[in-house]
């Protein structure tokens, strides 16, 4: 018999045995001390909290309703730790560079109208006006592209975390770049009020 625990992670309940947490808490921890002299630590935080919790919600079944040790784990091995990134070898980056999820979404950040071009392009590794252009030719030639676009509108979903904005680049989701594009994301915040 075990104990388990509540708790809130990246705003998903979950239930949790009592050593799983403790090495939860000790991971977490340690990212809190490795990332407490960045500007944006509280959203590089939150986003990796946010990616444990899809880790966690995907390992769930109707059968199992407790994060265990090896749920644990197995989020850390997908995340890597400070250690594994601190010296930028390739040998890390090889490490956990094995293929995500590579999913197409709509992209906000690149978009003209509704993101489908530019979350296209991301996922295909092109350039979005490319696609841009494929569309308006399709759209000059009898409408069909507005038609395609409306309904790959609808059915794209549109990239909300950073989690699902690395996904839609075909990059492993770590904590190397999740810390990357928060940081990327948030110089160009700065940039941008600078103006």
């Amino acid at each position: 018999m075990k104990i388990t625990l509540s708790i809130n992670l990246g705003g998903w309940s979950f239930n949790i045995d009592e050593d799983a947490y403790a090495e939860l808490k000790r991971y977490l921890k340690t990212l809190e001390v490795h990332f407490a002299t960045e500007k944006s630590s509280a959203e590089i935080l939150s986003d990796i909290e946010a990616r444990i919790a899809e880790i966690f919600r995907s390992r769930l079944k109707t059968y199992k309703q407790v994060i265990t040790m090896e749920d644990v784990r197995y989020a850390i091995s997908i995340l890597g730790t400070p250690e594994d990134f601190s010296n930028e070898s390739t040998s890390a980056s090889d490490k956990f560079a094995s293929p995500g999820y590579h999913r197409m979404y709509r992209d906000p950040d690149h978009r003209i109208i509704g993101g489908v071009c530019a979350g296209m392009g991301a996922y295909w590794n092109i350039e979005a006006w490319l696609v841009r252009i494929i569309f308006i030719i399709l759209a000059m030639m009898g409408g069909l592209g507005i038609l395609i676009y409306l309904v790959l509108y609808i059915v794209i979903p549109e990239a909300k975390t950073t989690a699902q904005k690395i996904e839609m680049k075909g990059e492993p989701v770590n904590i190397h770049n999740i810390t990357e594009s928060v940081k990327k994301e948030f110089k160009n915040v700065r940039d941008n009020m600078n103006l």
